[in-house]
């Protein structure tokens, strides 16, 4: 249903399966047909160049979107360790999250807890795999007495 959907909207066309591609369905004479992506579904994508689907040589490589690299505001058009850096976005519990460690002193499980209405793993999870492993942040983390484990943004 979703694929014939995306037909109708003109956003995939059916076209004559080439031999070892994956088969759509076969049409009233037996043909075999496959799917593929129109120029109107890159451009809903914001993929800069189609794939050829339209026009354009068969031996220039396609660009998208995955392609680029992403920015940063702290650092427009550079990546750390050939890694892309990724957009923070604006107005989220991650935004708040980073306003939270990037203070002197730093920030508790508890208090992040407090601001985010996240449970204590979740924070974990997001420090591990949002902030460190996608955003390239360094994260430090000492106990304080009274407060427990507090973690910071490094500079």
């Amino acid at each position: 249903m979703v694929l014939n959907s995306l037909i109708k909207k003109e956003l995939a066309e059916e076209i004559p399966a080439e031999p070892g591609a994956p088969v759509w369905r076969e049409d009233e004479d037996g043909n075999a047909l496959t799917l593929r992506a129109t120029s109107a579904a890159y451009g809903a994508l914001g993929i800069v160049a189609d794939t050829g689907a339209d026009t354009g040589s068969e031996e220039e490589p396609a660009t998208d979107m995955a392609d680029q690299p992403e920015t940063s505001p702290e650092s427009p058009d550079t990546a750390t360790e050939g890694q892309p850096v990724r957009k923070m976005r604006q107005g989220t519990k991650q935004e708040a999250l980073i306003v939270m460690l990037k203070r002197p002193e730093g920030a508790s499980i508890a208090e992040i807890m407090e601001a985010t209405d996240w449970l204590a793993h979740t924070i974990r999870g997001a420090i591990a795999g949002a902030l460190k492993k996608k955003l390239g942040l360094t994260i430090t983390s000492e106990k304080v007495e009274g407060r427990g484990r507090t973690y910071k943004i490094a500079d």
